[in-house]
């Protein structure tokens, strides 16, 4: 199918904004990140537009789904807010996690309802893959944020958030191993988590490398764009 200009013009921007602001950036003074915060920002709220176009163009094809995904990536950039420190609460970091759970939460209710429609709902699939990766959560979540350091109700908090998470994950890809076109979907879930993983240990465990916070960034980044996007992948398997 041919994408509108203006979801093109979106992505491009996107990507001028994420990559560019990596690449081009100033370092922060431990260089974590060349990436600066309002490149960050933008590129995620550039997001949120590019699914309510994707909503207002062909909601009338694939609604709810590109309802609940707009609605989810509109709760993502909220929870970047908190995490950014653009939201002036103390508890910055449960803000941007209760934020990003309601997220995943209507998330998965767009994968699950999408599935049902398309009929790629195959049970012992959809339970299967979705109990493989509330596995992989839970070890992430064991080795990256329990093991090892200290332990305060946040980081208790942290387990049901990354099962959370892993469910996205697992959801898609019950998608993903029926119909293949869903395949960058379960990828972006994938990635979602593996970003989230990431900012784990450097908030709980206080990990650090070079270019550790473009490197959550640049993951976070296109696992959104790709959860964005799989609304035109719907609008291609809808009959």
């Amino acid at each position: 199918m041919n994408l509108h200009i203006s979801i093109w013009t979106l992505l491009i921007l996107w990507a001028a904004l994420l990559f560019g602001g990596a690449l081009f950036g100033r370092w922060n003074a431990d260089e974590t990140h060349r990436m600066p915060t309002w490149a960050r920002m933008a590129s995620s709220f550039v997001l949120v537009a590019l699914a309510w176009d994707i909503h207002v163009l062909h909601g009338d094809q694939i609604a709810p789904y590109s309802l609940l995904i707009a609605l989810g990536m509109t709760l993502g950039f909220l929870g970047d807010l908190f995490m950014a420190r653009l939201i002036p609460v103390q508890q910055h970091v449960l803000g941007g996690m209760g934020a990003f759970a309601l997220g995943h939460i209507v998330y998965i209710a767009a994968i699950l309802g999408l599935g049902d429609r398309l009929a790629i709902n195959d049970t012992p699939l959809r339970l299967g893959a979705w109990i493989a990766l509330l596995l992989v959560g839970a070890v992430a979540w064991y080795v990256v944020v329990w093991k090892g350091g200290k332990r305060s109700p946040l980081h208790i908090a942290a387990l049901p958030y990354a099962l959370l998470l892993a469910s996205t994950a697992g959801f898609a890809l019950g998608m993903a191993i029926q119909d293949g076109r869903f395949i960058p979907l379960a990828l972006g879930a994938v990635l979602f988590l593996a970003s989230d993983l990431i900012l784990a240990a450097q908030l709980f465990n206080g990990a650090t490398f070079r270019r550790i916070g473009d490197v959550v960034w640049l993951t976070y980044g296109p696992a959104q764009m790709l959860i964005v996007m799989s609304g035109v992948t719907a609008i291609i398997a809808l009959p």
